[in-house]
């Protein structure tokens, strides 16, 4: 080889060995086609690179460079306060990449979080069929952050923008849609919605540690949460490797036991079988305290169910659940994952094939090695509940050990909670890796699994907002947040409430700066806590939006109430935001119970000759009575022929209240009470 093609050669192994050597440039998930950034004078564009890469990054005409730091990350700011809505191309070069991402917007960007009522899709709405197929929006877009709790801070997650249309809508928060649609229509502007929400977790897995740990009792419990979680994996294991040894000792190993055992067989006489009341321990006279018993129950179905029915069985316990016979499910002491465990569903499901029209019988096998097993909880197979009686019978009885021997036995752990419950988790995985984009603000649906906790929720709650605002370094960007709709059974007579305590919490959280409520309290449904009126539930937040952030002269609250005296054995009431006057509206003759199956109930007023309906009054005593509540131009007045001196009123206190205030938009009052009287969940705690 001559000395030229020596060089060639050195040259293209320094460059091929170059390319091997340069990483490639990473955006985040965020930073993808068909995004919407939000038009403002700071609005960061981030990935990776190699360390010290000079990264160049052009936008709507502006070019910036930069370069990455010793970790390899990098970011630019843009100013587009003044640009064009685009659509744009986003090119980000690096030393020996280009990325391009295609069809960028510019207008206002949004995170929606909670909860279910947050998470529920638009396909599962009132209307949602003529909604959908009406849906098509290129200006309204949503990225979908992917469920993912975590214990460290994550930077980036999985997720797509996706564009408004008939194909993609369906799947959709349908309060972010609403909410985006409202605004995209009066602000003709691109609309974007950062979803990031999961049903069933409190206001304390979207907190932050550091929040968390401001907090003397929330600290406590979010360090006996992780210990629970970093220490669970040996816990179990070594459980599992003692328990093994202690029967193997003791000579009360567990014995085979066939696919298709007699016990299980549905033809099976039960004349010597033994009753017990489940759920509780499984425990009768003449039933082996240890050992494997027996448990039967007739489940009778009058026709074939419409999906496959999964089994709840809280049991604490080792079992091998058979359906008509034939084995349907087992945990056995190798998988159980702990005290507290429920079946719930999966392999736990009973295959509608499986389900004959009439009788069927269920047998539950359970492995009892040291006590009886125990229900903690109510078991059921789909809508059918399965307490009360049960029967019962002992396969294999173990000898009684002596006392001393007994409490040798090893005790398996608690399940840990799953992590979307737990403190921080979700701050973490979920709403980490969006706080280097740029937001107009949130709207959030929460509140529900704080509920038995609504006194804390006055301190989790704030703790909360100021806890986002603080990470995400945008100054104290609005936040507006749903007050919780009306739920459960309706009461004949005035109670204590902590539906009514945790919507009185979200309240006095308007107290923080620009804050916002959307009272929901006329749209809930008795029998199903995800009310499927979500076009009320978005537009009135959007109002919000409109009225506070984008200058629209528009009415965005209901009644508030201002101030109460009471004289001459009446309550003085008067109220802010009566835009168009205090009214009664109408009160409707039956109330919804489960929409979604149609169903509804009469409704049975509580004060019938009353202009207003859902207030009580109570005097020195603190009884509570239904009061008559009549509109007086600007003021409400409040009175009972049976409180002479009335000292307190309420309005809309109950889980389900059917109060009918509102201003002349039609907004309705927010419930509200004049006492300070102790709450119901003052001692409960998370």
């Amino acid at each position: 080889m001559n000395f030229s093609g020596f060089l060639r050669t050195v040259s293209l192994f320094l460059l091929f060995s170059a390319s091997q050597v340069l990483a490639d440039i990473q955006l985040p998930a965020l930073i993808s086609d068909s995004m919407v950034l939000k038009k403002s004078a700071q609005t960061p564009i981030w990935g990776r690179a190699d360390p010290g890469e000079k990264i160049t990054v052009t936008l709507a005409s502006q070019t910036v460079s930069t370069q990455s730091d010793p970790d390899g990350r990098w970011k630019v700011i843009f100013n587009l306060e003044k640009s064009a809505p685009g659509p744009f191309d986003l090119i980000v070069q690096g030393i020996a990449q280009k990325i391009t991402v295609s069809d960028v917007l510019i207008g206002e960007v949004w995170v929606a979080s909670g909860q279910s009522n947050m998470e529920w899709s638009l396909k599962l709405t009132e209307n949602a069929k003529q909604e959908i197929a009406a849906s098509a929006n290129a200006n309204i877009r949503q990225f979908t952050v992917k469920k993912n709790p975590s214990v460290q801070p994550l930077d980036n997650t999985e997720g797509r923008w996706e564009i408004a249309s008939p194909e993609t809508t369906a799947n959709f928060s349908a309060v972010g849609w609403y909410f985006a649609k409202k605004l995209q229509t009066e602000l003709q502007v691109p609309i974007g919605i950062l979803h990031s929400s999961w049903g069933g977790t409190p206001s304390e897995a979207w907190t932050s540690p550091d929040a968390i740990d401001s907090v003397p009792d929330l600290q406590t419990t979010r360090e006996r949460q992780l210990a629970q979680v970093t220490e669970y994996p040996l816990r179990r294991k070594t459980f599992v490797e003692d328990l093994k040894a202690w029967t193997k000792k003791h000579q009360r190993e567990d014995t085979p036991t066939p696919d298709a055992p007699p016990f299980a067989a549905s033809d099976l006489s039960t004349q010597d079988w033994v009753k017990v009341q489940l759920p509780g321990e499984v425990k009768a006279p003449g039933l082996a305290e240890a050992g494997a018993v027996w448990l039967r129950k007739e489940v009778i179905f009058s026709e074939a169910p419409s999906r496959a029915p999964g089994f709840v069985l809280p049991i604490d316990g080792f079992d091998r659940v058979y359906w008509n016979g034939k084995l349907l499910a087992q945990t056995t002491a190798d998988i159980f994952p702990g005290l507290g465990f429920v079946r719930r569903g999966g392999s736990y499901t009973v295959p509608r094939d499986a389900i004959q029209k009439g009788s069927n019988t269920l047998a539950i096998r359970l492995y009892q090695p040291v006590a009886p097993a125990v229900f903690f909880g109510q078991p059921a197979l789909g809508n059918i509940v399965l307490t009360g009686e049960w029967l019962a019978k002992t396969e294999i009885a173990f000898p009684a050990l002596p006392p001393e021997i007994l409490a040798t036995a090893p005790v398996a752990p608690p399940q840990p909670a799953e992590r979307q419950y737990l403190a921080s988790f979700l701050f973490q995985g979920m709403i980490h890796p969006l706080l280097s984009y740029a937001i107009s603000g949130a709207i959030w649906y929460q509140g529900e699994s704080n509920v038995a906790r609504a006194w804390q929720y006055r301190t989790a709650f704030p703790l909360l907002i100021n806890d986002w605002r603080r990470q995400w370094n945008q100054g104290d960007f609005p936040f507006y947040f749903c007050q919780l709709a009306n739920f459960t059974a309706k009461n004949s007579a005035p109670v204590e409430s902590p539906w009514a305590e945790l919507r009185e919490a979200q309240a006095k959280t308007l107290s923080l700066p620009n804050t916002g409520m959307a009272v929901l309290i006329d749209i809930g449904e008795s029998d199903d806590i995800h009310p499927i009126n979500k076009k009320d539930v978005g537009e009135r937040l959007a109002r919000i939006a409109l009225a506070r952030d984008y200058g629209k002269k528009i009415s965005y609250s209901g009644p508030m109430l201002d101030s109460a005296t009471f004289e001459n054995g009446r309550a003085i009431l008067t109220f802010k935001y009566a835009d168009g006057g205090l009214v009664a509206q109408p009160i409707p003759k039956i109330y919804p119970v489960r929409l979604i199956s149609g169903q509804t109930a009469p409704l049975v007023r509580n004060s019938p000759r009353s202009e207003l309906e859902g207030f009580a009054i109570c005097g020195e005593d603190k009884k509570w009575v239904w009061a008559n509540a009549k509109i007086d131009g600007d003021r409400v007045v409040v009175s009972s022929a049976k409180v002479g001196a009335p000292i307190a009123v309420r309005y809309n206190w109950a889980d389900n209240p059917s109060g009918n205030l509102s201003n002349g938009e039609g907004l309705p009052a927010s419930p509200f009470r004049t006492d300070d009287f102790p709450a119901v969940t003052l001692d409960v705690k998370y």
